[in-house]
């Protein structure tokens, strides 16, 4: 469908038209209409399908139709900095004709950051965007005027919920007006979405989208390897594929210094970022990648959501995400509105079950890349083993029956006692924290 088809005001279409937007997607089809008849609305779409303007778009359609008393009309609650940031600019892009205000606030700033805001909140805006810790901080010094809002907007709500956001979420909703529409957007539909749903929505229309699916065009592939071929594993592919945009994810904080060490000292140019850096850091790094000051962005799962950076040519995981959900959001980052891609995972023996349960949710097996001949061989690939743990587990109880041999061959009570204190200090030294992965 056109967005000239749908029933959207002149000064909208005005701006898509500039911005050269002109088929909208399934969940921007589906969503607008019923937006722009007030009901409120629960829509399930995987990252990358245009989720942030099927609300968009009709929000700024009913602020042009409402009176300009420069009170807040919309509130969209976003779980971070760089999606709030995201949306502020959409907005100006799908607002540019229709001078629609908007603000967005996050935590992470200075005290002055924290003035300004209060100072244009004070002021009003028809549109904020907030991370929900920062906003309830202002929202309840009593400050921040609802009366007029008409719609609470919850983006990437699965992600908030997994961030611990669903009391702040609830405290932020019990100060809006009751009369407002709600919408919710997410990538998956868990349990606590649907809770979260009929807690704060009245009948809503609920979409649902390709759940939990890779978009087609990502060409997906896999490396299984050990921890230490890891590293040699991530330099040979970028060299090889020479991209010009590329994002490498990791679970750990930790571990994203190192691999931006590694990157550099192999002639590799690239960039950090994660929970740790400081607003400034975040921004500046974010800003340089979309400017393609540097070719690699090396991230935890703090850009894995929502951030919509064009034409990355290529995502690897260096380790495998750690759930399902997180894998397709990762993947994600590439072949957007209908562009190509790829999405390479390393897999050690510890994350093979996790891989496995994975490619059950997505149903498909991920190819199997060879690894380069001059790194060697890796693990035979076998997802229901379990992994390493059980392999240490099972250095335990040889070691175990290796005492126990050694007392019934009466080779002494001493003998046997070290072999079996052996055989613990080798199975605790291994899995000194049971259940950690990697």
């Amino acid at each position: 469908m056109r967005f000239e088809d749908l029933p959207l005001h002149p000064d909208v279409l005005d701006a898509l038209d500039a911005m050269g937007f002109e088929n909208a997607t399934p969940i921007q089809e589906k969503a607008i209409p019923v937006i722009l008849q007030g009901k409120d609305f629960l829509g399930i779409a995987q990252t990358g399908t245009g989720k942030t303007a099927a609300f968009l778009l009709p929000i700024i359609d009913r602020i042009l139709d409402t009176e300009d008393n420069r009170k807040t009309k919309a509130l969209i609650v976003v779980p971070t900095r760089e999606l709030a940031l995201q949306i502020d600019q959409a907005v100006e892009g799908f607002g540019y004709y229709a001078r629609v205000t908007s603000l967005a606030i996050y935590g992470g700033g200075s005290a002055t950051d924290f003035s300004r805001e209060k100072k244009a909140l004070t002021d009003g805006a028809d549109i904020i965007i907030a991370t929900p810790g920062r906003f309830l901080s202002h929202l309840t010094l009593g400050y921040v005027d609802l009366s007029e809002l008409q719609c609470l907007i919850l983006d990437e709500a699965d992600r908030m919920l997994d961030m611990g956001f669903l009391g702040d979420i609830m405290r932020i909703a019990e100060k809006c007006k009751k009369e407002r529409q709600t919408l919710l957007f997410s990538a998956t539909m868990p349990d606590r979405i649907e809770t979260l749903a009929r807690d704060l929505q009245r009948d809503p229309q609920v979409v649902k989208l390709a759940l939990s699916k890779p978009a087609e065009k990502i060409k997906q592939g896999a490396y299984v390897l050990f921890d230490h071929q890891k590293d040699e594993v991530l330099v040979q592919l970028l060299l090889d594929r020479n991209v010009s945009s590329g994002i490498v994810f990791t679970s750990r904080k930790r571990t994203v210094s190192q691999i931006t060490r590694v990157l550099k000292k192999a002639g590799i140019k690239c960039e950090r970022i994660s929970s740790d850096s400081d607003q400034s850091e975040r921004e500046e790094v974010m800003l340089g990648f979309r400017q393609r000051k540097f070719p690699i962005l090396v991230a935890t799962d703090v850009v894995s959501r929502g951030i919509d950076i064009d034409n990355i040519e290529l995502v690897v995981n260096y380790d495998v995400p750690p759930n399902e959900e997180d894998y397709v959001h990762r993947i994600g980052r590439t072949a957007r509105a209908d562009r190509e891609g790829e999405g390479v995972t390393l897999v050690n023996p510890d994350d093979q079950r996790r891989f496995g349960r994975i490619e059950k949710l997505i149903e498909r097996e991920v190819p199997k890349l060879s690894l380069p001949s001059k790194i060697g061989t890796g693990p035979d690939y076998n997802p229901g083993k379990g992994g390493a743990r059980n392999d240490s587990a099972d250095r335990f109880k040889r070691g175990n029956k290796r005492a126990s041999n050694s007392n019934r061959s009466n080779q002494g009570r001493n003998d046997s006692s070290r072999e079996k204190k052996h055989g613990n200090k080798s199975f605790n030294r291994k899995n000194g924290k049971p259940g950690r992965s990697q």
